[in-house]
């Protein structure tokens, strides 16, 4: 792939690019951060550890062991909870665009749809690619995007399936939920009913509702396919505008709740709506985030019955610059007991 650099580095074995002692830092992390919807991402354009010359997947693993380079973009005192890392690295093959790994601030995502779009936008703003189709490697497969603008973005995501419908939990201080497990390149709960509702006014009580239900999905052993963990819980409740269809409120793996509609939650819900009958293939659904922002999304069905959706948002570049990491901060990869 063209223009992607190496991205190589070391801080004392931690895998983090270093600078100087005192204010001569001459190198660091190149970044670029955009928001979708609301959403930020920080994409990773230089810097980054060397992970050698593996497979997306296996590289992918060996980022997750480089773990000081996710907790220095993402944890304070450089970056916030909200922020979704995007680590471009060269892709397996040789047509894509770019490669690109995902993590937040408690971990690594297979996938992320508000940060594609971010991508995508991103790679534009560097002039890597021009408007028009481009394939994006993830570690869950493969990820079209159309660049319709400069700043819209249409994403033809990973299959997305509902794994169980209609399943009943006992939360602790709200009752019974009952919501569906459905995949959608992140596992979801999705509560179609929110027992609060779902208005910027009710962040901290969602959020509160919301880590309970994971909490008694973990108590429960209630879990996606091959007991992967449950670790986005989506709230569903009228939208706002009559142009859309539904307002929503996700809660993130890390306790960060998403300003976006999220994108792998958007897909995850049209794989639910599609088997329950409620929306045919073709027909545009327009999800509401917490904060008014909207996705279009779609979807198709191939030869083998797999739902693919299609994800339409917009991002803006609002940043640019260089993390510095200097040997001797105490705070150089976060602020230990507050941060993961």
């Amino acid at each position: 792939m063209a223009d992607v650099p190496q991205l190589v580095g070391s801080l004392a074995g931690e895998g983090v690019m270093s600078g100087g002692t005192g204010g001569n830092t001459s190198a660091g992390i190149r970044f670029i951060d955009s928001h979708t919807g609301g959403e930020p991402t920080r994409v990773i354009v230089a810097g980054g550890p060397d992970l050698g010359a593996g497979s997306l997947p296996e590289r992918f693993a060996g980022l997750s062991a480089a773990d000081a380079f996710r907790r220095t973009v993402i944890n304070e005192p450089r970056g916030w909870e909200a922020v979704v890392g995007a680590l471009l690295c060269e892709p397996d093959e040789a047509g894509s665009a770019s490669g690109v790994m995902y993590f937040n601030n408690t971990g690594y995502l297979g996938m992320c749809g508000h940060g594609t779009i971010g991508v995508a936008v991103t790679l534009h703003h560097l002039g890597r690619i021009g408007l028009g189709r481009h394939r994006l490697e993830t570690p869950v497969g493969a990820v079209e995007v159309n660049l319709l603008s400069p700043n819209r973005v249409s994403i033809a995501n990973v299959p997305s399936y509902r794994l169980r419908a209609g399943v009943n939990v006992e939360v602790d201080g709200v009752g019974t939920i009952t919501g569906d497990v459905a995949w959608g390149g992140n596992w979801f709960f999705l509560v179609g009913d929110s027992p609060a509702p779902v208005k910027p006014g009710n962040i901290e009580v969602l959020s509160d509702v919301a880590r309970r239900i994971r909490g008694a999905l973990q108590r429960d052993g209630i879990t996606g396919r091959d007991g992967a963990e449950i670790d986005h819980i989506e709230l569903f409740g009228p939208p706002s505008s009559p142009e859309a269809d539904s307002r929503s409120f996700v809660l993130c793996p890390g306790g960060a709740w998403d300003r976006s509609p999220c994108g792998t939650g958007t897909s995850a819900k049209l794989a639910c709506l599609a088997l329950d009958g409620k929306l045919p293939p073709g027909q545009t659904w327009i999800q509401e985030s917490i904060i008014g922002s909207r996705f279009e999304a779609i979807y198709t069905v191939d030869e083998s019955d797999r739902i693919l959706p299609t994800i339409t948002g917009s991002a803006w570049v609002c940043a640019e610059g260089t993390l510095i990491v200097q040997p001797d901060d105490p705070f150089r990869t976060g602020i230990p007991g507050i941060t993961p």
